[in-house]
């Protein structure tokens, strides 16, 4: 596999204008790193394969292990990590406990990231 060579400045020229007004609008380090930290969750086919279940219906954690051909404990430990990035969210009813999307940004978030990639299919 060839890389691609990345085209660099012939020569060393800053443009102070455009380095104030990146720093004048660049977020804190905690808040970029939080961002990062939430888009690796994003980095893992399982955690995916969830989130499209739970864009259908609102489903316990056996009917995501059946659906997922995988174990309740492999899929208990994926949705504690979608939970605590707060991208999915729970209630218990009797014995069983149902997971759903936490709110719509998830739905935007996959669309977007699916429109991107499908840019250079077409």
């Amino acid at each position: 596999m060839e890389k691609e060579k990345i085209e660099c400045c012939s020569e060393n020229q800053v443009h102070p204008d455009l380095l104030k007004i990146v720093n004048d609008t660049m977020p804190e380090e905690t808040e970029l790193y939080d961002l990062a930290e939430l888009f690796k969750v994003f980095g893992d086919s399982t955690r995916i394969r969830i989130l499209f279940v739970l864009f259908e219906a609102e489903v316990c954690v056996c009917d995501l292990a059946a659906v997922l051909s995988m174990t309740q404990s492999a899929i208990s430990h994926q949705l504690r990590i979608l939970k605590q990035n707060k991208l999915v969210k729970c209630r218990r009813e009797g014995k069983s406990v149902f997971y759903s999307l936490a709110d719509d940004h998830v739905r935007s978030i996959i669309a977007q990231g699916r429109e991107h990639i499908e840019e250079d299919a077409i």
